[in-house]
């Protein structure tokens, strides 16, 4: 999947994405990296809004999963169960997400896990970034659910 076909999908799928001005800045199967301006994600103190800033680190690690269980050909429906953000210092000008497995060794179980149950977990961290200062730290856990289970 290319970065505009990503951001197609996401700024279709999930309007958010698209008010908060979402561009994917790189898609492989290790990273998804997503940037916003600070203009439609600003706060009354003219930095980043928290609920931007997470939101763009739930919609990069929830890409990451999308685009591994499009690689291996799995109809999926991801949802997120669980996470955790922590703000480490205020971001005043655009802001990045980076997401990547918390554990890609678990990956192999948890398509094995998918196809013998129709359901799985897997955690996601992702990195909010202020230029090269990491300004946040994302944990989530995802679950998918097989087809069958939509």
């Amino acid at each position: 999947m290319t970065p505009l076909e990503l951001e197609t999908y996401l700024h279709a799928h999930i309007p958010l994405s698209a008010a908060m001005q979402v561009h994917v800045d790189e898609v492989n199967l290790e990273h998804v990296q997503l940037s916003a301006p600070l203009a439609p994600n600003i706060n009354h103190r003219e930095t980043v809004f928290g609920g931007s800033a997470s939101a763009l680190t739930i919609l990069s690690a929830w890409s990451l999963l999308h685009v591994r269980l499009r690689a291996a050909s799995i109809a999926a429906r991801l949802v997120i169960q669980s996470n955790r953000m922590d703000y480490l210092k205020p971001v005043a000008g655009a802001f990045v997400a980076r997401s990547s497995l918390a554990d890609a060794e678990r990956w192999p179980g948890f398509l094995q896990m998918l196809e013998r149950r129709g359901r799985a977990r897997a955690v996601v961290v992702a990195d909010l970034l202020d230029g090269s200062d990491t300004a946040g730290r994302f944990e989530g856990v995802f679950v998918a659910l097989g087809h069958d289970r939509h």
